[in-house]
């Protein structure tokens, strides 16, 4: 006898139903916020700024050669051997820090998450950039921009981890991440030098230090906090700052090659 194609449709239709968990590419729970609906009573932004500039003093580190050898699209994007820019140092300004209030927010303070999502790209067979900050909550996409094979997966300790496929150039996956975790990493299983770290964080009060080594967090309320400059291979360094109502406070930075 033969079945309907309905009439088997409706007879599987429960059972389809009841295997939609969600596998690894399923990533962080999409949407969720740390402490349940933070912007419903998101504090206003306050009117005070630090800016400051991150140093670099001594010989910065030679970064390792990387053989790409095996990868020509991403080979031939370079002029001459591609490295492995872990310290990156331009005139004495060391780029790619991440300066974050560590201290002295107002206790049980929500925030608004920012609408903006955090990228990182896959270009060369390299992250950009390899550290990156955000808010718990805040959407973090990732894109490739090669034409190869790019398998990105978090390994983190606090967040929920994922194991993504970017087979082709153009694609763009998002995910977020929930709990405040500093420096969690990120590595692509087919280029075994692919690495990134993402630090999460409870509020949006970071930035990270540019090419010229300078940052800038904006909307803080007027106060004291500390100040904390995290670099993945040269340690942290520490500063008390007081912002004022309006305006800005400096904060200056001084890493060297011994790390802390």
């Amino acid at each position: 006898m033969t079945i309907p194609r309905y009439a088997l449709m409706t007879a599987l239709l429960p059972a389809l139903l009841a295997c939609g968990g969600k596998s690894d590419d399923a990533g962080s729970d999409d949407g969720a916020v740390a402490g349940g609906d933070a912007n419903a009573a998101a504090a206003p932004a306050g009117g005070g700024a630090i800016e400051g500039t991150v140093r670099f003093t001594g010989n910065a580190p030679a970064n390792p050669a990387i053989d790409m050898s095996e990868e020509e699209a991403c080979a031939k994007q370079y002029t001459g051997q591609p490295t492995d820019s872990v310290v990156i140092v331009h005139d004495g300004k060391l780029q790619d820090v991440v300066v974050y209030v560590k201290s002295g927010l107002p206790a049980g303070q929500k925030w608004a998450v920012p609408a903006q999502a955090v990228v990182v790209d896959q270009k060369g067979c390299q992250y950009h950039p390899k550290n990156l900050a955000m808010m718990a909550g805040q959407k973090f996409e990732i894109r490739n921009s090669d034409p190869v094979l790019h398998n990105i997966k978090a390994v983190p300790t606090k967040n929920r981890g994922f194991n993504i496929s970017q087979p082709s150039a153009g694609m763009k996956t998002e995910r977020t991440f929930t709990a405040e975790e500093m420096g969690l990493p990120l590595q692509c299983n087919v280029h075994s030098w692919m690495h990134a770290n993402v630090s999460v964080l409870p509020h949006p009060f970071s930035a990270v230090s540019g090419d010229d080594g300078t940052f800038r967090i904006t909307g803080l309320p007027a106060g004291t906090y500390e100040l904390e400059a995290h670099h993945v291979r040269l340690g942290t360094r520490t500063m008390s700052v007081t912002v004022p109502e309006t305006g800005s406070a400096t904060a200056d930075f001084t890493f060297g090659a011994a790390a802390s």
